[in-house]
């Protein structure tokens, strides 16, 4: 085949047939949720969204088959043609793929096999492997190594470094590995030939070819250090952070957002990620002029974060006047002078409630909590969303880093009319 010739049919085989015991369950580690959606809907987005991917065939851990055709058939995901179950080991999870494959289209194509836990996967290394298919009959998606390699010995007292290979000719082995099916089917065909196969199995599709067609030489596609797999209990804490962060810069970069009060913190995180942030004092004669001045500098406003100082901790009848009817009344004046300006962006208005110890507080928050309902439900026609962050009552204080990156959370979701508590480490609706 040469690179002029048309691409052939391109089929996405997601290899899910683990159960997640090294992450602590008794249940698929494909099906743990990361940043909302379980790891296969993650993984499933990326292969449903990459133009040069027709079709998906998802293998999944027996008894599970079920529950991912479900989550198939909520989340839209038109390529995949079947969910069938996967075998005891990597090797027959692969051999059912590809039997399945000749079965259903019964004529030549490319074959990319990807672990169904890898979500993180940039499209951009499947549009590598495709184009090097033009030209290459098996590929494999590599990076460097930054650490030594060492080749062990086994002796009756431990192992000692028998060999440190030269690190400049190493590298780490990830996925999607791709494969004309022909040339895939025939590997597996010769490896099953073979009695001592199931004595020595690859650790993966390209050591099959490998071993068993050498003459086939295995195109190397260059990697990415965020290409993970979600294997171990602190894995799935780095994907959740490298989602988190990845959404950040989707929503943030190129966006305005307006902060009033003791928001330092928040702005800061979000000029990190590219948001054009604005700061200012909440007074009710600075609020109009502040959203005014933030538009015509940067065009218009996305976000507007009311972080007001909370109110003090004494007994109503110690509060002053003034106080309390900037407390009831400082959300009302920064909601009323943001709608124009949000209305136009359809951006998000998202306020900040202290901790309810003291009356003053206690009516605050409440106030705010009925005004983010009311908001949200008023303000829906125009596209507005109307969120509201609040410390959980009795728990330990969030820090501002905390506040900061629960605040860009609700934001970046996308989802308005919630009332979504934070505390020191964590958030939840």
């Amino acid at each position: 085949m040469t690179a002029l010739e048309p691409r052939p049919h391109t089929v996405g085989v997601l290899l899910a047939g683990g159960v997640g015991r090294r992450v602590g369950l008794d249940t698929p580690k494909q099906l743990v949720e990361i940043a909302g959606r379980t790891i296969i809907e993650h993984t499933l987005t990326v292969f449903q969204d990459a133009p040069e991917i027709d079709e998906i065939l998802v293998l999944m851990t027996p008894g599970y088959t079920e529950d991912v055709e479900r989550l198939v058939a909520a989340g839209g995901f038109t390529k995949v043609s079947a969910v069938i179950e996967g075998g005891a080991s990597r090797t027959e999870t692969t051999w059912r793929a590809l039997r399945a494959l000749e079965e259903r289209a019964g004529r030549e194509c490319d074959v990319l096999l990807h672990d169904a836990v890898r979500p993180l996967l940039e499209p951009g290394i499947i549009t590598g492997c495709v184009e090097a298919l033009r030209t290459h009959r098996a590929v494999e998606v590599a990076i460097p190594t930054s650490d030594t390699i060492v080749v062990v010995e086994r002796r009756p007292d431990g192992e000692v470094v028998r060999e440190v290979p030269d690190r400049a000719a190493l590298r780490r082995v990830q996925t999607p590995q791709g494969f004309r099916l022909s040339v895939i089917r025939e590997a597996y065909e010769r490896a099953f030939a073979d009695p001592g196969f199931a004595d020595r199995p690859p650790t993966d599709d390209c050591g099959v070819v490998l071993r068993y067609l050498p003459e086939v030489p295995v195109h190397i596609v260059p990697g990415s250090e965020h290409n993970m797999k979600v294997t171990h209990p602190v894995d799935v804490f780095i994907a959740e952070r490298l989602f988190q962060l990845a959404a950040y810069g989707r929503a943030l970069r190129g966006r305005t957002m307006v902060v009033f009060g003791e928001g330092a913190a928040v702005a800061e995180l979000a000029e990190r990620h590219g948001a054009v942030v604005f700061s200012f004092p909440t007074t009710a004669a600075r609020v109009e002029d502040a959203l005014a001045h933030a538009a015509k500098e940067s065009g218009g406003v996305d976000y507007v974060v009311n972080a007001a100082e909370p109110p003090p901790t004494g007994t109503l009848d110690e509060t002053d006047g003034a106080v309390l009817a900037e407390a009831q009344l400082g959300p009302v004046n920064v909601a009323r002078a943001a709608l124009p300006y949000l209305r136009e962006r359809r951006g998000h208005l998202l306020f900040h409630t202290a901790s309810p110890y003291g009356t003053l507080r206690s009516v605050q928050r409440a106030a705010v909590v009925a005004l983010t309902q009311a908001l949200a439900e008023e303000w829906a026609a125009d596209g507005v969303r109307v969120s509201c962050l609040a410390p959980e009552p009795g728990a330990e204080a969030p820090s501002r880093a905390d506040v900061a990156r629960a605040t860009l959370d609700v934001l970046v979701s996308g989802l308005g009319g919630r009332v979504t508590t934070v505390r020191a480490g964590r958030t939840g609706t």
